[in-house]
């Protein structure tokens, strides 16, 4: 009789114990097709998991974060990321949704830059000025991936090569991100690359968030803290003065949590020109060290967004020219449904030498850390 019980109750420790690794998720990283580009380039997509079941989507054209699925304040998972279904659409798509954007993130004034006595011309694809690589940056090409589960976490290694005279820009350009999702639900990005000329790099992330869901009306409601006293102020065409001008007092001033939409319509001239908020804050922090940048909260699912980074500013952009594209699962996405806060170096610097360097040498590395920090609040 005991045997039996014995026997039993041994079973009973297994069977429990099998439910409960089967209830944990595992950490890991799937590769799926994602379809060709029109020039027939495949495209993979990288799933990473953590062991609480949340994950993120990256595919390799671009480097695209496509999507980033993390639990609500009653555990509900949800996606916060604007994106598309389909590679088609994100070919067609003109918002640099959740891309790697380089060789240079933001702006360079008429297309033009001196480097050691020699002028360089990019191409002009706004408003006159270069946003964002030109016609046919980082956010326009297939990357190289490999997906490991690392120390425990899952991630994604990207590479790239940009060749000498690529979009205009000296130096043939090795470039490697590397995303991690950790078990705390933290997407860190790792930056790193190297030239065999001079050159400028200036790399982001263009991810646009809504906290209370993709496509689930705008963000204005979202409350935002900057660790920033000042800000790069901008001409009308987006191209920084050289001025760096006090928050205080301005719509610009996000010091303590405050309401995007609060301020939003202020005719104050730095948010007329742009139609809100599309702007550089210049970080309270070391550049070089890792530090709070930004953090959000929305209020009715409770999510909160921390954004750390090594970069010296973050350009906080409103989502102002979302043009109602139909995105993931037919949802639309207006004006303002999104945001982003791109940890960079200050836009047009070549120009600017006052501003923080962003030139590149043989020899030297550039790297950066960025880390997006999800949780809930109460």
């Amino acid at each position: 009789m005991r045997s039996i019980f014995s026997r039993s109750l041994a079973f009973s420790l297994c069977l429990a114990s099998a439910l409960l690794v089967q209830a944990v998720p595992r950490v890991g990283v799937e590769r799926q097709p994602f379809g060709k580009t029109a020039e027939g380039v495949a495209v993979d997509a990288y799933t990473l998991t953590n062991t609480r079941g949340a994950k993120v989507k990256i595919i390799t054209y671009g480097a695209r974060v496509v999507s980033i699925e993390v639990p609500d304040r009653e555990g509900k998972p949800g996606d916060v990321i604007l994106g598309y279904d389909d590679i088609q659409a994100y070919e067609k798509d003109s918002s640099y949704l959740g891309v790697i954007a380089g060789r240079y993130a933001n702006r360079i004034a008429k297309g033009r830059f001196s480097l050691d006595g020699v002028e360089y011309t990019l191409a002009t694809n706004n408003n006159g000025n270069h946003l964002h690589g030109g016609v046919r940056g980082f956010d326009k090409v297939v990357w190289t991936g490999k997906g490991a589960v690392v120390g425990g976490a899952a991630q994604l290694k990207l590479t790239y090569l940009s060749k000498d005279k690529e979009e205009g820009y000296p130096g043939n350009l090795k470039v490697t991100v590397v995303y991690t999702w950790t078990n705390r639900n933290e997407l860190k990005m790792v930056y790193n690359a190297t030239t065999d000329k001079p050159t400028v790099v200036n790399l982001t992330n263009h991810a646009y968030f809504n906290l209370a869901g993709a496509g689930v009306g705008d963000i204005l409601n979202h409350e935002l803290r900057i660790y920033a006293l000042s800000f790069t102020p901008t001409d009308e065409t987006s191209i920084p003065t050289g001025e760096l001008r006090s928050v205080m007092g301005t719509p610009l001033d996000f010091t303590t949590a405050t309401v995007i939409g609060k301020r939003i319509e202020d005719k104050y001239e730095q948010l007329v020109s742009g139609m809100g908020y599309d702007h550089n804050f210049v970080l309270n922090k070391t550049a070089g060290k890792l530090g709070l940048a930004a953090e959000v909260f929305e209020l009715t699912k409770g999510r909160v967004l921390r954004v750390l980074t090594t970069e010296p500013g973050v350009q906080f952009y409103s989502g102002n020219f979302l043009n109602g594209a139909t995105g993931k699962g037919g949802l639309v996405y207006p004006r303002r449904s999104g945001f982003c806060l791109e940890a960079q170096h200050f836009p047009d610097s070549p120009n600017k030498p006052e501003f923080p360097t962003t030139v590149l040498r043989p020899g030297g590395r550039y790297t950066q850390t960025t880390i997006y920090q999800f949780s809930v609040r109460k």
